[in-house]
């Protein structure tokens, strides 16, 4: 894991395509912007895991289905 320090409006870039920026810092919460194409997916990580076990139940297969 890479760990940086930023301050308020400072920025890291990812993959020359997807920029991450500090908005705001207040108390011990952190507010981040997110640059991003379109077509890539960006969730919170909780929303990403809920979708992950979503579409793993969607793709359990069905023992009685034949082909």
């Amino acid at each position: 894991m890479l760990v940086l320090s930023r301050k308020k409006n400072e920025s890291i870039v990812i993959n020359n395509d997807i920029t991450i920026v500090v908005v705001e810092i207040r108390g011990d919460k952190v507010r981040l912007g997110v640059e991003a194409p379109r077509e890539v997916p960006v969730h919170r990580r909780e929303v990403y895991e809920a979708i992950k076990r979503a579409q793993q139940s969607d793709e359990t297969p069905n023992a009685t289905a034949q082909d």
